[in-house]
């Protein structure tokens, strides 16, 4: 599990590129707190459903019928995660399937808890799916719990010297060259990185 979205972007532009041309669906999901009520298991992993069918030259006759069925419901309401997590299954049976989640402690314990069971459910299914998740080190263990013999953590953070290097480049990118003279940009440098736990 990685602790940044920034890592995480890195990681789903170059399995991106790595994969263009392939048969493999990769899909993403960067959750927010801010948008912690929407984001429960069901919307994350019909998220992610919707970005492989979009990626597919001929979308399966299954889950046509499957979104049909839901759609003359009375509401017209949208599949339940049961079916998501079916419907994920026969893509990742008929290709590779890498799906990328960061931040996922952002989730609620009740949601996380949901998505977690559910991605072990497609992973028992599809032993060809990959997914990345990243999320603070407090939820490296439930990660591992639920989703116990199918999971290697990777711990990874900043040295004071990744922050100051990524501080002198953001310093750099400021188009506003009069607010800052150097001295207030060497304090800058000198400061806040002792100020950040790494």
């Amino acid at each position: 599990m990685l602790t940044s979205s920034d890592d995480s972007s890195l990681v789903v532009d170059r399995l991106c590129d790595q994969t263009n041309g392939q048969n493999i669906a990769v899909s993403c999901f960067y959750l927010d707190f801010a948008a912690r009520k929407e984001q429960c298991a069901t919307n994350v992993l019909g998220s992610l459903l919707k970005q492989m069918v979009g990626g597919m030259e001929r979308i399966p006759e299954e889950i046509s019928r499957a979104f049909q069925q839901q759609t003359t419901t009375i509401g017209g309401r949208r599949p339940q995660l049961t079916y998501i997590v079916q419907m994920i299954q026969l893509i990742a049976s008929s290709r590779r399937t890498v799906m990328c989640i960061d931040g996922l402690d952002e989730c609620s314990g009740v949601q996380r808890a949901r998505l977690l069971d559910s991605l072990k459910q497609i992973l028992g299914k599809s032993p060809r799916t990959r997914i990345f998740v990243t999320g603070r080190p407090y939820i490296r263990a439930e990660v591992e719990r639920r989703l116990s013999g199918h999971v290697e953590s990777v711990s990874i953070s900043s040295s004071r010297k990744d922050i100051t290097g990524y501080l002198r480049i953001k310093l750099d990118e400021d188009d506003a060259l009069d607010a800052m003279d150097e001295s207030l940009e060497t304090e800058i440098l000198d400061q806040l990185p002792g100020n950040v736990s790494v």
